[in-house]
């Protein structure tokens, strides 16, 4: 695993308004950490889902390799897994563009802009 890598994680059970199912996300942990053995790996969710309200907070991630379908990164969606709950991957990786908008979404989302 490999920041900016998409992999499909199981995000069940979810509670309340926590985003749930088998789903892909991107491995927003820097890879140091990852490599360390840290028993946990931060990521953001994606959805095919667009909703207008949502796209200042959304960063779009095109079809490609393995991902089969146009996503939206729930840069509001961060958390950290366990790392068993992970399937396949990598199913696709951000460009560097791609991931500089979600770097920047997220800053904003955290109030650090």
């Amino acid at each position: 695993m490999r920041r900016g890598e998409i992999w499909t994680a199981n995000l069940n059970p979810n509670k309340g308004s926590e985003i749930g199912k088998v789903r892909p996300v991107v491995i927003l942990q820097d890879d140091g950490m990852t490599a360390s053995g840290l028993a946990t790996i931060l990521v953001i969710p994606l959805t095919s889902q667009f909703r207008p309200v949502f796209a200042p907070l959304r960063v779009r991630i095109a079809a490609r390799n393995r991902l089969i379908q146009d996503c939206f990164v729930m840069i509001e969606h961060v958390r950290a897994l366990d790392r068993s709950r992970f399937g396949e991957g990598p199913l696709a990786t951000l460009t560097t563009e791609e991931m500089a908008a979600v770097e920047k979404s997220l800053l904003g989302v955290m109030g650090m802009l």
